[in-house]
């Protein structure tokens, strides 16, 4: 009998949340995504020392800087700990852009084009990369403008309905709709401590996208993403795309059975309308607490991380 982690990848394409490389190379997933949270933990691991002195050398000979110094080797790093990812997926890696310019498009943009020439060096074509940018209105805008050039990009830390209308909007390649973070504001905020699968609200939140864009014919591809059990994870089963911790790719590995599809693209019925406004947008959102405070406290926590990761390589210089 299969596993249901065989059993999602018949129906789902399954991506490795982490960049943890031994993680990568047990599971098998055709794509992976890192964030300054993921690439804070791989770069705490002995295994990556060698990485960050690399990166530091690389930034000392780029300027004199040791400010600029630090952000080169923060970008130097992701892109290497990405290069090695890709060199073992079939499919993309997942950079993310600083979540310090989530509210700055052309900084986003700039910052894009150097992760991309710095992955071009290492020999890695940007059909194999995908830009994650936060989904503020800024990073929207950010993404649209890297799509026109050929740069595909992965719209993060997305909570709420709006978000998803105006990524799909700007023709994003693909967005990572969260589930977790959504399930944990509505434990906080009711005190209900558990949900029925199906009335996850993060599951609940990723089905109504899923469906919007194979009603309206978006080609944008959704990656549910931040999971807390193997139910949500189930629950979605049949979504484009999963991006799943390695804790919960091993619970799936262990769990016996077959999966029933609980979504399917049955084709476009509708024609889309017109497309959001800034205002329009910013309503929206601030009409939306979760998706506001959610997206607020994520790009607080990224900024954290890369924080630290830059004072880990700071040691180094």
């Amino acid at each position: 009998m299969s596993n249901q982690l065989q059993a999602l990848r018949e129906i789902t394409t399954v991506v490795a949340d982490t960049g943890d490389i031994e993680a990568i190379k047990k599971y098998q997933p055709v794509d992976a995504t890192t964030n300054p949270s993921l690439l804070l933990k791989a770069a705490e691991m002995p295994q990556y020392k060698s990485h960050l002195e690399a990166a530091v050398a690389w930034a000392k000979e780029q300027s004199s800087d040791p400010a600029q110094q630090i952000i080169d080797a923060g970008d130097k790093l992701s892109v290497t700990i990405g290069t090695d990812i890709v060199n073992i997926v079939p499919g993309r890696i997942s950079t993310e852009v600083d979540a310090r310019l989530s509210f700055d498009t052309a900084a986003s943009i700039e910052k894009a084009h150097k992760l991309v020439a710095l992955y071009d060096e290492a020999g890695v074509s940007k059909d194999r990369i995908l830009i994650k940018l936060a989904s503020t209105w800024e990073g929207i805008r950010a993404a649209e403008v890297l799509e026109k050039e050929g740069i595909n990009c992965n719209l993060t830390l997305l909570f709420g309905f709006a978000q998803a209308q105006a990524c799909a909007e700007a023709g994003a390649f693909l967005i990572s709709p969260f589930v977790g973070r959504i399930l944990d504001w509505y434990k906080a905020k009711t005190g209900k401590d558990s949900y029925a699968p199906a009335e996850d609200p993060g599951v609940v939140s990723v089905t109504k996208i899923y469906n919007y864009y194979k009603e309206h014919g978006y080609k944008t591809v959704v990656m549910g993403a931040s999971f807390r059990n193997t139910d949500e994870i189930t629950e979605l089963a049949g979504c484009d795309r999963l991006t799943i911790g390695p804790g919960l790719l091993e619970d799936l590995s262990q769990a016996e059975g077959a999966l029933p599809l609980k979504l399917k693209d049955t084709g476009a019925t509708k024609t889309p309308g017109a497309p959001l406004t800034e205002a329009q947008f910013r309503w929206d959102m601030n009409q939306d607490a979760m998706a506001t405070e959610k997206l607020s406290e994520g790009i607080r926590n990224f900024a954290i991380d890369q924080v630290k990761l830059e004072t880990l390589l700071k040691s180094y210089l």
